[in-house]
């Protein structure tokens, strides 16, 4: 999505503060990284201080502790049609960024899908 991430994650070695840690402090480094050098407008609403600044949503999202296989396979729908609903595709496989290709058997995606099981 333009503005925000969905990320299904399933518990394995790693307790999940690391696994979002080690995924989200490299995009945000890299996105405030190439801001810097083309002197984006959005540093300016995103300036936490000090030089500092604030690119993911203050707090800790909008976690979801999915009990059993249905409930996940009902989020991963709600993720799959979420582009379609916001009018940014006309199909799930057609979001580039989405693990509906993957689903749908199409392996040319940008995303490299563990499936569970």
């Amino acid at each position: 999505m333009p503005e925000h991430v969905h990320l299904i994650v399933v518990p394995g070695e790693r307790p999940i503060p690391g696994v979002l840690r080690a995924i989200k402090q490299p995009v945000a480094q890299r996105a405030i990284r190439r801001w810097k050098e083309t002197d984006a407008k959005v540093l300016r609403r995103i300036a936490a201080g000090e030089g500092r600044y604030r690119y993911w949503q203050a707090g800790g999202g909008f976690d979801r502790n999915l009990r059993d296989q249905d409930d996940l396979a009902d989020k991963v729908a709600y993720v799959h049609h979420n582009p379609v609903k916001r009018g940014l595709v006309e199909r799930e496989t057609d979001w580039w960024w989405s693990s509906a290709r993957w689903y749908a058997g199409e392996r040319d995606g940008v995303l490299t899908i563990d499936p569970v099981g």
